[in-house]
C-alpha cells in the first residue's frame, strides 16, 4: 500500500519535511559546510564555478545534490504518471526573474531553504530571512490579485522536456570522472562536501518526495497569505523541527547573530536580498527547488528559469555582487535594489487587466 494512502496529504508533506531537515542536518555531519546542508542557490553556485562560469576559487564544486533533485522528481513524474512537457510562457522573463532571484540570495548567502536551515541551526540572521521572504511573497501576492500573468503554458513534444534531466545527467558523469577541465576548491565551502554517493542519493530523494508533495518554501507564505491555505507552509515547520532537532543531537546548534559559518549579519541587506528572492520566485511560480522539481516534470518554462539561476550565479560572481562573511558589497547591496525594482516593473507590466 502506497504511503499516500496511508498519510492525508498534510501529515505526508510535514512528513517530507521533517525527512528533509534531518537529512540536511545530517550532510553537514557528513561533510558538507555547516548551516548547508541543503541550499540549492550555494549548490548552483559551486556547480557554476566548477564548470568555469565564475573565477571564485573557494566555491567550485559540481554538487551531486542539484542533478538529484532534478531526477529524482523526474523519476516519480514518470512513476506516477506526471511527466507532461509543457512551456512556451514567457520564458525570457522567466529567465530574467530567476537570475534575479539568485542575486538576492546571493545577497543573503542562501535560498529559502538555507534560511530556515540557518536558524534551526542557531544562525538568527535567519529571522530576518524568513521575514524578507515572507514580504517578497506579500509583495507578489500584490501583483497577483491585479491581474499579474506570464501567460499559458503549452504542450510540447515529449522530447523537449527530457533535454534538462539528460543534461543533468551529464552533469553527474562531470562530477564522477572528473575531467581536467572542471574545477575543485581546495579550502572554502567549495572544498566541504559529503561522500559524492550519499549526495546524490539524498538529492534523489529530496527531489522524489518534493515533487510528490508540491513542496515550495516561497509558496507556502504566498498560499498562507492569499488563501489561508496552511498545506505548503507545513513543509518549513517540518524542515525547521526536523533540523534543529537533529542540529541538537548532532552539536551543531550555535545561538546568536554573530559569528555564524558562511553568513553575515547586515540585517538590511539580508532582508531586501531575500525580499527579491520571495518577490521574484512569486512571480516566476515557485522557488529554486520548485523550479527543479517543474523541470523534472516536462515544465520547459521552469528549466528557463534553471538557467536564469545559473546565470545569476555567474553574474553575482563575476561582478562582485555575492556577499562575505564581512557582510554585503557595495555593488551587491545596489544590485539588491536595482533586482527589486526591476521585478516589481515586471510585476506591473505583466499584468492583463489594468
Amino acid at each position: 500500500m502506497r504511503i499516500s494512502r496511508l498519510l492525508s496529504p498534510t501529515a505526508l508533506i510535514i512528513l517530507s519535511g521533517v525527512v528533509i531537515g534531518a537529512l540536511a542536518a545530517l550532510l553537514v555531519k557528513w561533510g558538507n559546510p555547516p548551516n548547508m546542508g541543503i541550499c540549492v542557490a550555494c549548490f548552483m553556485r559551486d556547480t557554476s564555478g566548477a564548470l568555469g562560469l565564475h573565477q571564485a576559487g573557494a566555491v567550485q564544486y559540481i554538487r551531486p545534490e542539484i542533478p538529484g533533485f532534478l531526477l529524482g522528481s523526474f523519476i516519480s513524474a514518470y512513476i506516477f504518471g506526471e511527466f507532461r512537457t509543457r512551456g512556451g510562457s514567457a520564458p525570457l522573463v522567466r529567465f530574467l526573474l530567476g537570475a534575479l532571484v539568485m542575486v538576492g540570495a546571493l545577497v543573503f548567502l542562501g535560498c529559502p531553504i538555507r534560511a530556515i536551515l540557518r536558524l534551526a541551526g542557531g544562525d538568527l540572521n535567519g529571522i530576518i530571512g524568513l521575514a524578507g521572504v515572507a514580504f517578497g511573497a506579500l509583495a507578489g501576492i500584490f501583483f497577483l490579485k491585479r491581474g499579474f500573468n506570464l501567460g499559458r503554458s503549452v504542450r510540447m513534444p515529449a522530447a523537449v522536456g527530457w533535454i534538462l534531466p539528460l543534461a543533468m545527467v551529464a552533469l553527474l558523469l562531470l562530477v564522477i570522472f572528473q575531467p581536467s577541465f572542471i574545477r575543485s576548491s581546495t579550502a572554502g565551502p567549495g572544498s566541504q562536501h559529503a561522500h559524492l554517493a550519499i549526495s546524490l542519493v539524498v538529492g534523489l530523494l529530496v527531489g522524489f518526495l518534493a515533487q510528490r508533495t508540491r513542496m515550495c518554501f516561497v509558496g507556502g507564505w504566498r498560499d498562507l497569505f492569499l488563501m489561508k491555505d496552511m498545506y505548503l507552509i507545513s513543509a518549513v515547520i517540518g524542515l525547521f523541527a526536523g533540523a534543529l532537532v537533529f542540529n541538537l543531537v548532532l552539536g551543531q546548534f550555535h545561538l546568536g547573530f554573530e559569528g555564524q559559518p558562511i553568513a553575515h549579519s547586515s540585517h538590511l541587506w539580508n532582508f531586501l536580498g531575500m525580499a527579491l528572492v520571495g518577490l521574484g520566485a512569486t512571480l516566476v511560480g515557485g522557488c529554486p527547488l520548485r523550479q527543479l522539481v517543474l523541470s523534472g516534470e516536462g515544465d520547459t518554462d521552469a528549466a528557463v528559469t534553471v538557467l536564469g539561476l545559473f546565470v545569476g550565479v555567474a553574474l553575482a560572481h563575476n561582478f562582485g555582487l555575492a556577499s562575505s562573511s564581512s557582510g554585503p558589497s557595495d555593488l551587491g547591496t545596489w544590485a539588491a535594489i536595482i533586482g527589486l525594482a526591476v521585478a516589481v516593473g515586471i510585476g506591473f507590466l505583466m499584468r492583463q487587466k489594468v
